[in-house]
């Protein structure tokens, strides 16, 4: 024991002055109550001079031997061992490195680890330079650069001794990408190791998902043995989350989803009914919003499917003007308000649909509603105008559609198409206006929306390492994470591209249809102006099938009636009602049918 305590010393004495420990070296960072928004975060180390397992760092000085010629030189026997200057000055390196990071400076300190990982001298400390690279890049917020680096620790294995703590970032990294899916697959890869308990729920949860939206894949593609397969893993998964967590909800959520895609609609109704109560901001105990407007939505439409239109608009009603999922419900309200014969909603709806405020979102259907609507009331004329629109708008559509389908396109073709436009969109450039509504048909499968997010993502973090300072963009480390980056891009483009080409696909028969549609409101209009004309010419001329509506303009106290003169006003936008004066209905007054 004193023959070690005099070496360290000599050491010390050989090496110019007393021996530096790094501080990086006496300890191993965890992230126990580690709060990721506090740049100012604690990397774990105590107090005691301990790794964070508790275990006394040590230092160990082995025999080394200098190869000369044909001989080999043993310096073992002197207690002297000449490779201790490459070690010690791998340690300074190290040292340098961390109190970059600690002082905040994350390029210059990812550029130092990066060298300590080229340098096969340094290997001993490989494994610590290459967790704080990860770090490091995390903290510049390139998250993708930093998930590629701790991917590599992870496919280590657990002989990385930093195996476990870089599955935490894992979760971090995904809740700053704009598109957790992208994780997913990475968090399902390590399904069978043990996660800490503070993160139990969250990881139950994300796998849950990743096996829902395979099962769901996997339904689409008629494989529907093995999607019931990972329906039931997802459900399993989602039955062991505490109902104290904020992931409950979601739990829930993703539960009513699956008994749907299983047929049970009234367990379905019954989880999200769930949802809403647990979400309600008064009364709720875990409060989500955005996840509380999900699950009207849903209601809304398992109601609508089941014709029971009075409770669809009911819950359609209940989504506030600031949500995402607004103007789809005031498009989808607007088939039950159809349903139950309260035309002046459903018209008010289109109103606010078609505004100037909304003229960049895709709803070609409502259109189709419109004409329907007024030729339920007799309304030719109008009804005509009213599929013209809709052919000289999206006709042209289907058209560029069809073309593309049978152009033979690559996926990566396919997106690189729409990536143009979103560029010359972003620059202020001209685009076609074909062009422009494909993408937005494209853009409303929030899929391809989440994938298309993640590419421009990681376009944004190749933008960001070439504005970074010089000693970090012109570093063999950036030039590894921009190869990196664009490989990643290049995998994203492919899928992107996939699900665009599907959904483009869809979308052209789906136009097709409502031309269909159109065509047959056509037809219908004027076979009955036909008969309206025989009938007028067998009556002289003194019969009316339009006539005059009686109507009130009468409001509640709450409500203020204001003639509508071709302004729009954005806080009245969602509450028109567009009153009919005139048609071939038998009604006491406008909307007399809302009440059925």
């Amino acid at each position: 024991m004193k023959r070690g305590l005099c070496l360290l010393f000599l050491v010390g004495l050989w090496m110019g002055g007393p021996l530096v420990w790094p501080r990086a070296a006496r300890a191993q960072m965890t992230f126990e109550g580690l709060d990721l928004s506090d740049d100012g975060e604690d990397e774990g180390k105590d107090d005691t001079g301990k790794d964070a397992t508790g275990d006394d760092v040590e230092i160990q000085i082995g025999g080394s031997e200098v190869s000369g010629g044909d001989e080999t030189m043993s310096f073992e026997g002197m207690g002297l061992d000449l490779s201790d200057e490459e070690k010690s000055a791998a340690q300074r390196a190290l040292d340098a490195a961390v109190a970059l990071y600690d002082g905040e400076n994350y390029d210059a300190a990812a550029v130092a680890f990066y060298k300590i990982l080229q340098d096969p001298k340094a290997a001993e400390h490989h494994q610590q330079a290459e967790y704080l690279l990860a770090k490091s890049l995390y903290k510049m917020g390139l998250y993708h650069s930093a998930l590629a680096y701790f991917k590599r620790i992870l496919s280590a294995g657990e002989a990385h001794k930093y195996f476990s703590v870089s599955l935490e970032w894992l979760f971090f990294i995904s809740r700053k990408m704009v598109n957790e899916s992208v994780v997913l697959e990475d968090i399902a890869a390590y399904a069978d190791k043990e996660f800490p308990e503070k993160y139990r729920d969250e990881f139950l949860y994300l796998l849950a998902k990743y096996h829902f939206t395979r099962g769901r894949a996997l339904m689409e593609a008629g494989e529907s043995d093995e999607a019931e397969q990972s329906f039931a893993e997802a459900d399993r998964l989602l039955g062991g989350i505490s109902d104290q967590t904020k992931f409950y909800p979601k739990a829930l959520f993703l539960q009513g989803l699956i008994l749907y895609q299983r047929g049970d609609a009234n367990g379905a109704l019954a989880k999200f009914k769930e949802v809403v109560k647990l979400t309600s901001p008064r009364t709720g105990r875990l409060k989500n919003t955005d996840l509380r407007d999900l699950a009207y939505m849903q209601l809304a439409r398992l109601h609508y499917e089941h014709k029971q239109n009075v409770f669809a608009a009911g819950y359609y009603n209940k989504i506030p003007r600031d949500s995402e999922q607004w103007l789809q419900s005031l498009f989808e309200s607007s088939w039950a308000y159809f349903r139950l014969g309260d035309y002046e909603r459903a018209l008010g709806n289109m109103v606010t649909l078609h505004s100037p405020f909304f003229a960049d979102e895709y709803f070609p259907e409502s259109l189709i509603l419109k004409a329907v609507i007024y030729y339920e009331n007799c309304r030719y004329p109008e009804a005509k105008l009213i599929v013209e629109e809709f052919e000289s708008i999206y006709g042209p559509v289907h058209e560029e559609l069809a073309k593309l389908a049978a152009s033979g396109k690559t996926p990566v073709e396919y997106y690189e198409l729409l990536a143009d436009v979103q560029r010359r969109e972003r620059a202020g450039q001209p685009t076609s206006g074909v062009l422009a509504r494909i993408l937005k048909a494209a853009l409303t499968d929030k899929e391809f929306k989440a994938m298309n997010d993640s590419i421009q993502e990681v376009e944004r973090e190749m933008d960001s390492i070439a504005e970074q300072e010089q000693v970090f963009k012109f570093s063999p480390l950036a030039k590894e994470l921009l190869e990196h980056l664009k490989s990643e891009r290049q995998e994203l483009i492919q899928k992107a591209g996939l699900m665009a080409s599907a959904k483009l696909y869809a979308e052209k028969e789906s136009l097709k249809d409502l031309l269909s549609q159109g065509l047959r409101i056509r037809f219908e209009t004027q076979s009955r102006e036909k008969e309206f004309l025989e009938k007028q010419l067998q009556a002289g001329g003194k019969l009316d099938v339009v006539q005059a509506y009686g109507y009130s303009v009468a409001v509640s106290d709450e409500e203020l009636y204001w003639p509508y003169e071709g302004e729009y006003w954005r806080d009245e936008l969602g509450t028109y009602q567009y009153t009919l004066t005139k048609g071939c209905k038998e009604r006491l007054a406008a909307g007399a049918g809302a009440g059925k």
